[in-house]
């Protein structure tokens, strides 16, 4: 019963300081760039379900570990992206573009992949699912807190530059209760696991940043816009994957084993993330200034 209730009400907080880092402007940067956003939203919600598949049938991932990975292929960016994104000098007013407009489509996007997912990996085993309830309820839990948030943003600018900086920090401490939680509850089928989820969760992170940045210079982007694209391509909430999988496969007073892909991810997604970024950064000033040695 708590599980069932703090979990949701996080990413419902989370959803809601994400909302507050936006503005209008940023749903108008779409039709401003409609090439440089086509790009990055065909990668995150076309080409990363696609590779995600792909890596399941790699690595020999079954049953909930397949459709786990699957619901964390559908999930959003989130503030992580934008952060790493700014972290890289990327364009993060890009960035929260993508993040802004995916977390509205992914409502309708998620509930689907995760229906088929569902039904192809767990066959007769499959939990019953209404894709429409779920769809609803990932607009509840998701869309409604971020055009709050929003919302908030646009009438009250003092108040959100003020509480802003504070909501990220309390959000960030919730998603690591939730991972850790994530863990620590399916810990024995993590340990079990791990050796298989982990290997495919890196290479998937690895795969879609090499395809977003290749993607964007393909399109003729400039670097700092391939950066965007690389990050919000290889980078998922995975407070939305745990909450999702919990919904679907609640397991009593622990998380569901639908959330364990999310949980493994969330850790490693800063593990592999971060060497990469601070790697590029060096590598670019390097490139930019020339080596004093």
């Amino acid at each position: 019963m708590i599980i069932d209730i703090i979990l949701p009400l996080s990413l419902v907080f989370i959803m809601f300081s994400l909302g507050l880092s936006l503005t209008i402007n940023d749903f108008k940067n779409v039709a401003k760039q409609p090439k440089v956003f086509a790009v990055g939203i065909l990668n995150q919600m076309v080409l990363l379900p696609l590779v995600a598949f792909g890596i399941i049938l790699l690595f020999g991932l079954t049953k909930e570990m397949a459709v786990g990975l699957m619901i964390l292929a559908c999930c959003p960016g989130g503030v992580t992206s934008n952060i790493l994104t700014k972290m890289a000098k990327g364009d993060t007013a890009l960035s929260i573009s993508y993040t802004a407009v995916v977390s509205i489509v992914s409502v309708i996007t998620l509930p689907i992949i995760t229906g088929f997912s569902i039904a192809y990996f767990m066959g007769a085993e499959a939990p019953e699912i209404s894709v429409l309830s779920l769809g609803i309820t990932m607009f509840l839990i998701t869309a409604i807190p971020v055009a709050i948030g929003l919302l908030v943003h646009h009438k009250a600018e003092d108040f959100t530059h003020r509480f802003e900086p504070k909501a990220s920090k309390i959000s960030a401490i919730l998603f690591v209760i939730i991972v850790i939680g994530a863990l620590s509850s399916e810990w024995d089928t993590f340990v079990n696991n791990v050796t298989i989820l982990g290997p495919g969760i890196v290479t998937l992170i690895i795969i879609m940043l090499l395809m977003g940045y290749s993607s964007a210079h393909l399109f003729k982007m400039n670097e700092a816009q391939a950066v965007s694209v690389a990050i919000a391509t290889g980078i998922q909430n995975a407070t939305v994957g745990i909450t999702v999988g919990n919904l679907i496969l609640p397991s009593g007073e622990g998380l569901s084993l639908l959330s364990l892909p999310s949980g493994v991810y969330g850790i490693l997604m800063y593990l592999v993330c971060l060497p990469i970024v601070f790697g590029y950064v060096k590598w670019v000033h390097v490139k930019l200034v020339g080596n004093p040695g």
